[in-house]
Parts: structure tokens; sequence; C-alpha cells
């Protein structure tokens, strides 16, 4: 069995994969490009499996909401820093809302 601390590091890595594989369907050109396109599915299914192992360990619903908040958040800050999408202060504080929500499940899990 894994630590916490085990599994937090895989969602972490989950994480990462899912931006880079939300990086490369950006690239893929509506899977009309190969490489990108494999690049993606690639990423997505090792992601997946990063959060399945994770969840032996920790709770589905914590897990996922992290996942998936942590994703949004990085993606949208990914998407401004290198894709030059728009920035505003709507957007800061929707993904602060994002990050507050995450914070709030995972601290309810641990009492």
């Amino acid at each position: 069995m894994i630590s916490n601390f085990a599994a937090w590091v895989l969602v972490a890595a989950s994480v990462v994969a899912e931006v880079v594989g939300t990086v490369a369907l950006k690239y893929s050109n509506g899977f009309s490009n190969a490489y990108p396109s494999s690049a993606a599915a690639a990423c997505y299914t090792l992601a997946i499996w990063l959060m399945a192992v994770a969840m032996k360990r920790l709770e589905m619903g914590v897990t996922y909401a992290v996942w998936g908040g942590s994703g949004i958040a990085l993606t949208a800050l990914v998407g401004v820093y290198f894709f030059n999408e728009e920035w505003n202060p709507v957007k800061l504080f929707g993904l602060a809302f994002v990050v507050a929500g995450v914070v709030m499940l995972n601290l309810s899990s641990q009492q």
C-alpha cells in the first residue's frame, strides 16, 4: 500500500500529464495531426491511470476535485502564458474560487 504522500505525488503527476495532454490536444488540430493526437491520448491515459492508483489510498471525491481543479487552474495558466490567451480579473477571480474549493474539500477530508 502506498503512503498518503506518495498518493498525492501521483495525483500531481496525473495533473501534469493531463495538462500536457491538453496542450497536445491544442496542437492536434481537431485530431488531424497524428503525433499531437497520439500524445494527447497517451497523456490522458497516463493521467487516468495515475489517478486510479492514487485512489487506492485517497478518497475518490477529494482526489477527483483536486485533480480537476488543479488541472483547470494549471491549464488556464498555460493558456495565458504560452498561447497568449486573455487574462483579466474575472478569470483570476474564478480560478481563485476553484483553488479555494479544492482546498476546502481537502481540509474537510482531514477532519
